[in-house]
């Protein structure tokens, strides 16, 4: 082999090893992209160059790879024929590979693998946690005589079992609006502002806390008169059915599903609201799965919203 064939084997063998690696790297921005999206609208654009790398490289990687298949080999000079005997017409030439296309399905496999080494790991990390462990579990909160019709009681409870208190304990502002044809209502607001999840706080007069120990753990129960909902981080206000009245908040605040079970409130999962008509047990809303803080759930904002600050 000529030094020239030599120098193309290598930059071949260069490129295709090239090509995984920047699969993987596509790979790895496009997994932080989505991890950081939902906190920052640079998060999508990180998304979008690791989804650009990741098809370029990989169509690169894919065509390399399959180059032999595509190619007609060159038929081999015609040689003047020995003087031998003849062979056998059944007789089949062993399949020979010059040492270039050895070198070459070496690199590419290698790449393959270090890619996979890569990218495998990062890809479980990242994306594994958003499926495992995420569910929300109910939430026995006692007798629903425990919450005064007409009245908001503030709720607080562990969120989890086994984690530290600090980041444990939830809180829901909760009124029970009577029965409506023999079926108990309550409004069950979540206290985490919808712009970045700062606490948000009743205004208005509260009472003793009483605690109970349930079997979902403990839970702090503390009666309070609010005239609205305030968020002390940004100036987030908001009406006393949730609905967002000033400040930078995107949408309502989030709620709780809730079910009764053997006469006690149990908490469910929570969803995300857009607006609220009404008010109490009468009260509609357009309901739609959790979003994050700051995302708009419906209308035109909701399209421009990755792109926007």
């Amino acid at each position: 082999m000529n030094e020239s064939n030599e120098e193309e084997t290598r930059d071949r063998g260069f490129a295709e090893a090239l090509a995984p690696a920047g699969f993987a790297a596509g790979i790895i921005l496009a997994l932080i992209g989505l991890v950081i999206a939902g906190e920052s609208n640079s998060g999508w654009i990180v998304l979008a160059i690791g989804v650009v790398l990741a098809l370029v490289f990989g169509f690169s990687w894919a065509y390399r790879a399959t180059r032999g298949l595509r190619e007609t080999p060159e038929p081999p000079p015609e040689l003047a024929a020995p003087d031998v005997a003849e062979e056998p017409e059944d007789a089949v030439a062993p399949k020979r590979y010059s040492r270039g296309v050895f070198l070459t399905g070496a690199t590419a496999g290698v790449s393959g693998l270090i890619g996979a080494a890569v990218t495998v790991p990062i890809v479980g990390f990242a994306v594994a946690p958003a499926f495992v462990g995420q569910g929300e579990r109910d939430i026995d909160l006692g007798p629903i005589d425990n919450f005064p019709q007409g009245e908001f009681v503030i709720t607080t409870f562990d969120y989890r079992d086994n984690e530290a208190p600090s980041v444990n304990r939830r809180t829901a502002y909760i009124r029970n609006n009577g029965f409506i044809n023999e079926v108990p209502s309550f409004t069950v607001i979540s206290n985490r502002c919808t712009h970045l999840g700062c606490p948000v706080q009743p205004a208005g007069p509260t009472g003793a806390p009483v605690e109970l120990e349930t079997a979902s753990g403990p839970v702090s129960l503390t009666r309070v008169q609010p005239a609205n909902f305030s968020c002390p981080c940004h100036g987030g206000a908001y009406d006393t059915e949730g609905n967002r009245t000033a400040g930078p908040p995107v949408r309502a605040l989030d709620r709780y599903s809730f079910l009764i079970r053997n006469g006690n409130l149990v908490l469910s999962e929570r969803f995300s609201v857009s607006e609220v008509t009404g008010e109490g047990a009468n009260a509609r809303m357009k309901a739609f799965k959790l979003y994050p803080p700051g995302t708009h759930v419906d209308g035109p904002d909701e399209w421009m919203t990755p792109w926007v600050s």
